[in-house]
């Protein structure tokens, strides 16, 4: 058990820059939907992100996954971080420059004349972003967890810091709030005319330092380009380049399909902009259930790619698989049934969408499972297994989102995700059993997903009189859960206290 503990005590490290950053980055969405109360004020920045999600894959190319693949050992770190970081900035450099050159029609294409800055701004943060992702690589298969986790917070305290100087302190002062003193000073900042535009200017100066405090990372480092070994690589790469988009796009099909399918009044008062921006920002509530999952595959993919081989290996991904999925239903069950305060934290406007919220968590609960169970065709060099199921997992989205869209709106895009996340795990656990049998608590976790459901949906039917009310009774539901996976996981706590 001993392993459980050090994976866990890797996974709270890097939680300090993923979950404590992302919920810092997710107050900063508390803000935007205040800030800008009118929700198509933010459906460009929404939109354009989206597209980032995809791109981003597009520009790190399966590398990250790779690097862990051929650099495992310590003496071809270096000769594979030279011949992985060429290509990374050639790919990148190269598609950022057409991103740029073409931001006119681009923007014009996507909807939002006029915003070529955008373009731009997002173009250099997706090649630095990727650079650095290589670089974070580097340090993570190094296991220096604390510089990762410092530079990682630094770069969302500048993210953070700027949008509250922009958004609300000279945005604030320009609309006599305080200091009127100031506003000279706050005009040469600000322009409110394009406040939105901030956010992401607020991201750009973000990398681009970011990419400045790694710098030690590349010490050393020579432009190689060893064509045999790239090839190599790039033939274990390109099936997770392939799955990867295949994802990203299933990941982002509804936002992306949105505003095309969804018809003219659909909801009273909202226009179709209006619709997605506030489906778009709902959707950020997922967060506080894709942070955990970040933050355990910043730890999990190095120290299985470590114990690659060993007897052992199974049953470790089995135990963690386990508990890393009972801590995703507590916080499915926690956010879910929470949602009458926690709601409030957002503008009025956007809060309609607020119903989605509980079927995206459990959507994007099976994107961590799938990420844990998937473990077993990286480890196999059988990555096309994934690619399939990836590709007809998003071939599925599309179909549903094209038919539910129209029929329920945003409801329809949250049940298209989760429908297609649980049969991409049904999916892989099923190939995976073949391939590399693991012996998964299989009937365990169901019967905490069963447990979990019906909890949130239970207590979605009880009108409370109030908070007063609500609160304690939740308390209570999410201790009752506790208490049973305690008497359930009892022998494995007992192990835990022993080692």
């Amino acid at each position: 058990m001993s392993f459980l503990k050090k994976l866990v005590g890797d996974t709270v490290l890097y939680g300090l820059s993923s979950i404590v950053g992302r919920l810092l980055n997710w107050l900063l969405f508390i803000v935007h939907t205040r800030v800008f109360e009118q929700p198509r004020l933010l459906s460009d920045n929404a939109q354009l992100y989206t597209y980032v999600i995809a791109l981003n894959v597009i520009y790190t190319f399966g590398m990250e996954t790779a690097f862990f693949r051929y650099a495992s050992k310590k003496e071809n770190q270096s000769e594979y971080f030279n011949i992985i970081l060429t290509f990374i900035i050639l790919l990148g450099g190269t598609l950022s420059t057409l991103f740029i050159l073409g931001a006119t029609p681009l923007i014009d294409a996507i909807g939002y004349p006029g915003k070529e800055r955008l373009i731009i701004w997002l173009s250099v943060i997706l090649v630095v972003d990727a650079i650095s992702a290589i670089a974070f690589v580097k340090l993570r298969a190094q296991n220096k967890v604390k510089r990762f986790v410092s530079i990682r917070l630094i770069n969302i305290f500048i993210n953070i810091g700027l949008n509250v100087f922009y958004l609300m302190f000279c945005n604030y002062i320009l609309q006599d709030l305080f200091l009127p003193d100031l506003k000279p000073f706050a005009a040469y900042f600000y322009n409110p005319d394009i406040g939105p535009d901030y956010i992401i200017w607020a991201n750009y100066v973000a990398s681009v330092v970011t990419l400045l405090l790694l710098w030690k990372e590349f010490v050393g480092f020579k432009f190689t380009w060893d064509w045999a070994k790239l090839k190599t690589v790039l033939n274990y790469a390109y099936p997770l380049l392939i799955m990867g988009m295949a994802g990203a796009i299933n990941l982002t099909a509804d936002r992306l399909m949105f505003r095309g399918l969804l018809p003219d009044g659909f909801y009273p008062g909202f226009n179709t902009e209006d619709a997605f921006s506030i489906y778009a920002n709902v959707y950020k509530f997922s967060i506080f259930m894709t942070l955990v999952v970040q933050a355990y595959r910043y730890a999990a993919d190095p120290f299985f790619f470590s114990k690659m081989g060993e007897k052992n290996s199974p049953n470790m991904i089995a135990l963690s698989t386990k508990w890393f999925t009972i801590a995703c239903i507590f916080i499915w069950i926690a956010v879910s049934i929470n949602l009458d305060w926690i709601g409030l934290l957002i503008g009025s406007t956007y809060r309609s969408g607020l119903i989605v919220v509980p079927i995206l968590l459990f959507a994007n609960l099976m994107i961590g499972v799938y990420g844990n169970v998937s473990i077993w065709y990286k480890l196999t060099d059988k990555t096309f297994y994934g690619t399939w199921i990836t590709i007809a997992g998003m071939a599925l989205t599309v179909i549903l989102n094209i038919i539910l869209i129209p029929k329920y709106g945003y409801l329809g895009c949250a049940i298209t995700f989760a429908i297609s996340s649980l049969l991409m795990v049904a999916a892989c656990y099923y190939y995976g059993q073949k391939h590399f049998p693991v012996p998964y608590s299989l009937v365990k976790v169901l019967i905490y997903i069963v447990l979990a459901a019906a909890i949130i949906i239970i207590d979605s039917q009880i009108q409370y009189p109030g908070l007063q009310y609500s609160v304690p009774v939740h308390l209570v539901l999410c201790g009752a859960f506790l208490t049973v996976v305690y008497f359930m996981e009892r022998k494995t706590f007992s192990e835990l206290k022993t080692t």
